[in-house]
């Protein structure tokens, strides 16, 4: 028999979504946007920085953020939001003319003809994504397509950082949208950021100015749970010295902290629960990672990028991928590789990390997979998403 609690959620649903119906017969607010980020984990990613210069390029569009009720602790002050499932949510759903997300809405919602949705995305696919996991039967015993296909039909708007990815986003996710080849607003900060900005975020963060700081930015397995560092972030600052501090940042699937243990101190910091990736990339002389998306964001930055990655041939046969991220070719690697614990250490100890061969297969990363960033994605996708005409130039 279910319990109480069970049927009070029910009915609470029944009444929400009677509510909601009613919402879809008003007229839609002309000037309210809906954004959302990693399934509605708070103010983050693309649609963080399109809703940032939608305020200044178009202040009549009124911004609202949907959140689930366990993040809404992660809500900047004064930025106006909405707990998903609740009344307002529903409301704004039914009622804004403007869907902005980089991942989908949860608990669904009908989209109506005048409804604008622009899908932004939050990374370059080496993984296998979409209806691409097909061929995966691990991965596709546990994923909808059906419910891929639906979410897709939604979309009025794709938006893409590289040729790379309009080619998958095209294949994996088919639909009538259209493709803005436009790049990553969440990148548009590296590129406008300034000295005395990122020494005022490595001044936050405990970083002395003449220490080295190494951000080790996994991603997550999906055939292991929980998170499991594939080095040793105590060892690596040990046989380094003095001279580094290493930042470990968890994937946001395993929640806000990499458990470490203890509060961040001495040199190793657990940064899982800082709120912007984009200014630990800023505070970072060089990034560690393996499979993550940052390494593409990451080049923008013209730094040092270190692929450790023990498991590759688990991962490449369990999750498949687009492209040998390990070959050392130009184009597919964007620096130094490891696999071992000992290669890492030894990859700093030698200077390898930051060689003219690894700045080389840097550049031809980053021609490849940031062609668009510039600094300016922000403005661009906002004057087309928002229709905002461009100011004549000035004589």
């Amino acid at each position: 028999m279910p319990s109480r609690a069970s049927v009070k959620r029910y009915v609470r649903r029944q009444v929400m979504r009677a509510a909601y119906r009613t919402d879809l017969r008003r007229p839609l607010d002309p000037n309210l946007a809906v954004y959302g980020a990693y399934w509605n984990r708070g103010v983050a990613c693309n649609p963080a920085a399109i809703h940032a210069k939608a305020r200044e390029l178009a202040p009549h569009i009124r911004g609202v953020w949907a959140v689930s009720s366990r993040h809404r602790d992660r809500m900047p002050a004064g930025v106006p939001y909405v707990i998903e499932g609740s009344r307002p949510y529903w409301r704004a759903m039914a009622t804004a003319t403007y869907l902005v997300n980089n991942s989908s809405f949860p608990g669904g919602f009908t989209k109506r003809p005048g409804q604008r949705y622009l899908q932004t995305h939050h990374g370059t696919p080496l993984k296998t994504m979409g209806l691409d996991q097909r061929a995966y039967p691990e991965l596709a015993r546990k994923t909808d397509f059906a419910k891929i296909r639906a979410h897709v039909g939604q979309w009025d708007f794709s938006l893409s950082t590289n040729p790379h990815s309009t080619e998958v986003w095209d294949r994996v996710y088919p639909g009538p949208y259209q493709r803005l080849d436009l790049g990553y607003p969440r990148n548009d900060v590296y590129f406008t950021a300034t000295a005395e900005d990122i020494a005022k975020i490595r001044a936050e963060l405990g970083i002395h100015a003449d220490q080295t700081a190494l951000l080790y930015a996994p991603t997550h397995r999906d055939y292991r749970e929980g998170f499991v560092p594939d080095l040793d972030p105590e060892r690596l600052a040990r046989e380094l010295g003095p001279d580094y501090v290493v930042l470990v940042r968890a994937h946001y699937f395993y929640g806000r902290s990499a458990g470490l243990g203890g509060a961040p101190t001495g040199r190793v910091r657990d940064v899982t629960a800082h709120p912007r990736v984009e200014e630990l990339c800023l505070a970072a002389d060089a990034l560690i990672t393996d499979y993550s998306s940052l390494a593409f964001d990451y080049a923008c930055l013209d730094r040092p990028i270190v692929v450790h990655a023990p498991d590759w041939d688990t991962y490449r046969t369990t999750r498949g991928t687009y492209f040998d991220l390990l070959s050392g070719r130009p184009g597919d690697t964007p620096g130094a590789v490891t696999t071992t614990s000992d290669e890492l250490v030894e990859v700093f100890r030698t200077g390898e990390w930051r060689s003219p061969a690894s700045a080389a297969l840097r550049t031809a990363f980053r021609e490849r997979f940031c062609p668009y960033d510039d600094g300016h994605v922000a403005e661009r996708v906002v004057r087309r998403f928002f229709a905002v005409p461009f100011a004549p130039p000035s004589r």
